[in-house]
Parts: structure tokens; sequence; C-alpha cells
């Protein structure tokens, strides 16, 4: 399609589990992209692809796919929700010439909201507001209106960007209207697409050469590396020849510097799936191979115009973490990539792709800087399903100078909760030092708060909260800036359990120690010195023997003679591990196992160290 006015670039954008995924769904099934026969059409979240989108049911990476409405074709861009793959929205923000706002007609208009509308509108993007899930009992779309309005009255950068169509949706039943009696399908989404959402911003330039601002990557082992773009300038061809401008920023400012590339394959999407073409025009969005150096942010340029597009701007890291190889006794036994070497290419792989890291050399391994906990977590849990094998530390605050004064990050923290748990929440939010901003009475009767907190407090906030409130506790958090240090948090726990033998767990020895805390294994499992196996009842760590054997005698007593009933153990997931780590802990991760450890194993030398 060579006429950039039959061409639409949209982005979907939400808080998390508003619904956009959802109604990416909807688009893809009424705009006749599948079969009725195919299995597409019974299937839901059919854009979440990953193994972790499924079971977290979120989306952590963006996708690209691409619909037909009468004689117009549709990109659109799936984009995460979660504030720690704010990375992916932005970057894909600039493939982009308007936005569909979903938001949800109960909870209204939420943190990532804020953030996500604020990234479109720096950017000049045409907003499409959706209400969507007004089927909801406890929907309030009159009050969410208006408080869409004042967050667009707080965002805007010019008076046009004030007037926005609203729709109205169920985007589960694949319905909307322009009120709140809907249609029977999405109709509507698909005209105010074509009609409110304007043709791609391209430089009608033509004669100046190609311009394509690689804004994402993706690989295969047929074609290998696929660099994935808008056209900004100019056409592309099959075989055509290309010069690759790379800007680096060093302290004497940019750099820019070219490498020679040819155009191998060409294609453009079509539903799910990709079909190749000779020729792709200004305005559209295309995957191209053979070029293998080609990065994000990088600017795929006519041979003899060789000009970059403004590079891809994004958020600093806000937490690093230590990665590095496995050193416990137990290493090599259960993972098939353990070296530093292998870990470091790994590594730097991910950094193609997901820009938000930064990775720099920290001893034996690597910090990596990303995002929040979540961003970094499923990075560890990535390379935990691909076989690797290794350690990671305690996570920890990336710290700014600004004016010469040391700064840490801050965030707006929202929390919701039922009546029961206020109490509990303000006692933690308490003890982090957190500051209350606004606190709500709900439509649906719970209690929202809204707190500014450092990162550093944040950190394992959501697992004591889960405890507290018994699962039932939803939160969400967005970066709000950076203020100086007044005194840097220190978490309070309990001490841990730590094994003093190497060996095998056995029911024996459980039984004895259940009573001195928590437990986080079971029996028959492999411990080594050093190990924690559990969090004690007491301040101080204690040292046991989790692996003794009952003593065999031909004395025979009644008490000795029950068998052993033991706690269930506590089986910490691995956000759950990251965030028990105290500063002298690791955890160990390997494919089949999450193990807790102390930095120095001896025990003698542990305390040496302590005192000293």
């Amino acid at each position: 399609m060579n006429n950039k006015e039959n061409i639409r670039n949209v982005a979907i954008i939400a808080h998390v589990d508003h619904g956009k995924t959802t109604l990416v769904d909807a688009l893809l099934k009424q705009s006749n992209t599948f079969r009725d026969n195919q299995a597409e059409m019974s299937q839901t979240l059919i854009m979440d692809s990953g193994d972790q989108e499924h079971e977290r049911g979120i989306t952590i990476t963006a996708k690209q796919t691409s619909v037909y409405y009468h004689d117009h074709k549709i990109n659109i861009i799936d984009t995460p929700g979660h504030a720690d793959f704010s990375g992916e929205v932005e970057r894909t923000l600039n493939m982009a010439d308007g936005v569909l706002l979903v938001v949800d007609a109960q909870e209204g208009p939420m943190p990532q909201t804020k953030f996500v509308l604020k990234k479109a509108l720096d950017l000049k993007l045409k907003p499409v507001v959706i209400i969507n899930k007004i089927d909801k009992p406890a929907a309030r779309i009159e009050e969410v209106k208006d408080e869409i309005s004042d967050l667009f009255l707080e965002l805007a950068t010019e008076e046009s960007q004030l007037n926005y169509p609203i729709y109205y949706a169920i985007a589960r039943d694949g319905r909307a209207g322009k009120t709140e009696n809907l249609d029977n399908d999405l109709h509507v989404i698909f005209e105010s697409i074509i009609n409110d959402i304007p043709s791609p911003k391209v430089d009608e330039a033509a004669d100046k050469g190609l311009q394509l601002l690689v804004a994402s990557l993706a690989s295969d082992s047929y074609l290998g590396k696929y660099a994935i773009g808008k056209i900004f300038r100019g056409n592309i061809k099959h075989g055509q020849s290309v010069k690759i401008v790379k800007t680096h920023f060093t302290n004497g400012g940019p750099e820019i510097t070219t490498e020679n590339g040819k155009v191998d394959k060409i294609f453009v999407y079509r539903g799910l799936g990709k079909e190749e073409v000779n020729e792709a025009f200004a305005g559209d969005i295309v995957a191209v191979t053979g070029i293998p150096s080609a990065n994000i942010g990088d600017t795929i340029a006519a041979f003899d115009n060789p000009e970059a597009l403004p590079t891809i701007e994004l958020e600093p890291p806000t937490l690093s973490i230590y990665i590095g190889p496995n050193t416990s006794p137990l290493k090599g036994q259960e993972g098939e990539f353990t070296t530093s070497r292998q870990i470091s290419d790994r590594l730097h792989k991910e950094l193609e792709t997901n820009i938000a890291l930064k990775i720099t050399q920290d001893g034996l391994g690597y910090k990596v800087s990303g995002r929040g906990e979540l961003h970094l977590s499923v990075l560890i849990e990535t390379m935990r399903r691909e076989g690797y094998e290794l350690e990671a530390g305690r996570p920890e605050v990336v710290y700014k100078e600004i004016d010469g004064k040391k700064c840490e990050p801050f965030e707006d923290l929202t929390i919701e909760v039922t009546p029961e748990y206020v109490g509990a929440v303000s006692q933690e939010l308490g003890i982090r030092k957190a500051d209350l901003v606004a606190q709500e009475i709900t439509s649906g009767g719970a209690v929202r708060f809204t707190y500014e907190i450092s990162t550093a407090a944040l950190i394992g906030l959501r697992n004591s909260l889960m405890t507290d409130t018994k699962g039932t506790v939803i939160m969400s958090s967005i970066p709000k800036g950076y203020r100086p240090v007044e005194g840097k948090y220190k978490p309070e726990r309990n001490g841990v359990l730590i094994s003093f033998e190497t060996g095998t767990s056995t029911a024996y020895a459980l039984d004895m120690v259940q009573a001195r805390g928590i437990l986080f294994i079971p029996p028959q499992v492999p411990v080594y010195q050093g190990m924690i196996v559990g969090l004690s009842n007491k301040k101080e760590d204690i040292d046991i023997n989790v692996c003794r054997e009952k003593q065999l005698t031909n004395m025979r007593t009644h008490a000795s003679d029950g068998a052993i009933q033991l706690t269930p153990y506590t089986n910490l997931s691995l956000e759950q591990c990251l965030d028990f780590l105290l500063d002298d802990e690791l955890l160990e991760v390997t494919p089949k196992s999450l193990r807790l450890r102390k930095r120095q194993l001896d025990p003698i030398k542990r305390k040496r160290e302590a005192r000293s």
C-alpha cells in the first residue's frame, strides 16, 4: 500500500489490566483477519505470546499487528501497562501517529494511565479515549469522564489536545458505541481510527532518500535479525544498499557513525503474521532483514544521503541488581550455562532489545540496572528458563547527582484495599517513611491511598502488603522524579536460620528446627554450609544442623514412636526471594531451584567480618 492516506498507525495505551490486549483481540477478530475456523477465533489474549506473559497475566513486550478495514490498513501496537516496562512504551510510541487510551469504567485513570498519556501527548500523538468495562456493577462513568478531563488539563502541551473523542466499550464482548447503548460490534472504533487518527507524519521530501527509525528488533533461526520500524521518508526496496546511522553519546556530546548495509527481505504486518513485499513506502511499519548490525534507535538511511532521525530518549534506570556466575558448592549441577562469559554474552544480547537496561562490569559478574523489581525479575526468570545458572544480589537504588547533591528516585504509589486492612497499610507505609498525598473511598467501597515514597523503601513492599492483606491489595507506582537523599532506608527483618552442615535435610532435624522459625525447605533436599533454610523468630541469625539423623537404638520410648508432623514449608517465589535479601546475602538461581545463602558461607569468617 503506497498511499499514506490509507494507513493508520495507532498504539493502544492504558494502565495494567484495563483491557488493552482484550481490545486488540476483538479488533483482530472483527476485521476478518482470521478465518471462522481458525484457532485464534476462540483464543483470548492472542497478542501475549510469551510464557511469562500468560502466567503473570500482563504484557511485557510491545507487539505489532495490522488489520484491514475497508480500504485502510491499520497498524496496531499493543503496549505494556506496567511501569517497569515503560521503556517498551517509549520506544514503540515513536512509530504511532495516534493512541487509543483505554480506561477502566470503575477504576478510572490510574498512575500508569498518567505516565503513558504524558508520553503520547509529548510526542504530539492524537488521543482517542475508550471507557472500557462499562458493564461492571460499580462502574462510575460520569466521574471517570471528569477524571479523564482533569488528567488532560494537567498534561496537555497544546490546546488542540483537549479535544478528544470518547467511546464506550465492553472489549471482552467485542462491543462499543458512541453512547452507553453499545452496538453489537466495534465498527465505531474502526471508524474513529480512520477519521480521528491522522495519516502518518512523514517527510514529503522523498527525493532526499530513505529514513527508517529502528524501534524494535526480532529474530528467527531462518532469516536472522529483523529491524522493525516506521518509514519516515522515501521508500525501501528489496536489495537496496543503505547506510546504518548510529548515534553514540559521549561526554563531548552526540557522535554519529555510519555503516554500510544491504536490504535482504522486506515484510509488512498482516494479522499476527508478516508478508513479504518488494517495496514499502513512507508511513508504513516494516520489518527488514539483512542488516544484522542495526540496533534500536539507529536510522536506516539512503546510501547517498545518510541523515539520522532523532534518537529515542528513555527515562534512566532506578534499580540495579548484581548478576554473576553461581559460586555455591552446588554450582554446575542443574544449569547448562554457568560461566561468567556465557552470562555476559546473554546479558549483552538482552541489551539489543531491552533498551531500558544498562549493564556494567562488577567483579566476577555484572551490575544490571533497570526500571524496577519486575523488570529485573522477568529478565532473571527468562534466563533461568533458558538454562542459565547464576547468583543475584539485593536490588539497590540507582542514585543520581543533581546540582552537586546525591539524589534518589521517588515514585507516586497508589494502593487500594478493603477497609479492614487500612491500619495494616498505614503502619507499613509509616515504617517506610512514605508521605500520604490523598485518601479516598472508591465507588466499590474500597479505600484508595496515594503516597509519595522513595524507590528504596518500595523494595519488598508488595510482598509485605500481600501478606498483610491476605492477597487482596491492588498497588501500582510510576516514577516521580529525584530528591536529595535524607537518610538511607534500611529494611528491617528478623534473622535467618542458616545450615551449619553440608548434606541432605532430614525430617527428624527439621522437626526440631521448626520451633525456631519459618522453614523455607522440605526434607530430602541438598543443603550446604551457609545456605539459608528459614526465617528466625529472633532478630539474630542462628546456625543450625538440618541434616541430623535420628540415632537408631534398641531402646523404644512412647514419645519417639510417633510420626513426625512438619508444618508445610514456605516456598518463596523469585520476587519474594529478591525482596527477602539483605546486603550480606545472595540468591542462587538455577533452572530447577532457588536457594538463599549468605555471601560468606563459613560461619567463623562470617562472624569475624560482622565484628570488623
